[in-house]
């Protein structure tokens, strides 16, 4: 696996990416992705093989980072992909040297796990934050690495 700076080529599978795994809510667009890389903001792809199998991208200011999307295709998930794209942001949030803040949905366990075993709490509750399922998501902060 080879971790990437996610190219405008890469959208497309992004977008089936997104309908595979979240198509009980409002999946990213095209133009969703297109933006997020045109304005500048740190996204990365998983690749094997030149397959583009995860993607996550972070938009970082001089006083916080937030984490917009960490997704894998389901036939790679449990591997490690995620923890290394995770991890992937994680250094670019630490090298500025600012807290990180993201949404996860209560019922996704496997990340939620994930996220506390690499420094993040929870801080809140949004009910109804994704649309149009209604589910309630938390929001989770991991406080500035300040080494």
């Amino acid at each position: 696996m080879t971790i990437a700076p996610l190219r405008h080529a890469d959208v497309a599978r992004c977008v089936e990416i997104e309908h595979e795994l979240f198509h009980g809510d409002d999946p990213w667009s095209e133009n969703a992705f297109r933006s997020e890389l045109d304005n500048g903001n740190f996204y990365v792809g998983a690749y094997v093989d030149d397959a583009l199998i995860g993607y996550a991208g972070l938009a970082v200011s001089e006083y916080e980072g937030s984490i917009h999307t960490i997704a894998v295709v389901s036939a790679w998930q449990g591997r490690g992909v995620g923890r290394t794209l995770l991890r992937t942001l994680l250094a670019q949030v630490d090298a500025a040297g600012v807290p990180v803040y993201l949404e996860v949905r209560t019922d996704n366990t496997p990340a939620i796990a994930m996220y506390l075993a690499h420094g993040f709490e929870q801080l809140g509750l949004r009910r109804r934050y994704y649309q149009p399922s209604g589910a309630d998501a938390y929001t989770m902060g991991r406080p500035a690495n300040r080494d």
